[in-house]
């Protein structure tokens, strides 16, 4: 299946993730919960997740290099300051956060195989391969960086 790596920007893996989360939610049990504690807790959640995927971005943009996941031999430098020295992955985890808020406006609990999805296709189809493209573009000072920093959190 190695035609699907680098072929779903990520974007629109979380909007049919979100979509196959909404299609459980409607056909299995809900939870009862109040709802403006849902929804400002769904929001919140939203809203970090927004934010890490900002950090993430922004500092592409300051390194001058390529933000998109799906032409990642673009890449002109190799990202380690600020949040990328707690996460390689930060903008996918933003992404993850988001689709948790997604889960709990839900309220479904079986909504979070979704996430459990996009978590395998991210690191299957965008992550092992853009490693790979990483590893060839910057070689030892990519491995180092392997070391030191976390895949996810």
């Amino acid at each position: 299946m190695q035609w699907l790596e680098h072929r779903i920007p990520p974007p629109v893996v979380v909007l049919i993730t979100a979509a196959i989360m909404w299609l459980i939610a409607r056909t299995t049990h809900v939870v009862p919960t109040n709802s403006n504690v849902r929804y400002l807790t769904a929001a919140l959640l939203v809203i970090a997740g927004v934010s890490v995927v900002l950090t993430g971005m922004s500092r592409f943009r300051q390194a001058g290099t390529t933000i998109n996941p799906v032409d990642i031999e673009r890449a002109s430098s190799l990202v380690t300051g600020g949040i990328y020295q707690r996460t390689r992955n930060p903008m996918y985890m933003g992404l993850c956060v988001i689709l948790t808020g997604v889960a709990v406006f839900l309220a479904a609990p079986y909504a979070l195989l979704g996430l459990v999805l996009f978590v395998w296709f991210i690191g299957r189809f965008q992550i092992q391969p853009e490693e790979r493209a990483m590893r060839t573009l910057f070689g030892t000072t990519y491995d180092e960086y392997c070391r030191r920093t976390r895949r996810w959190i």
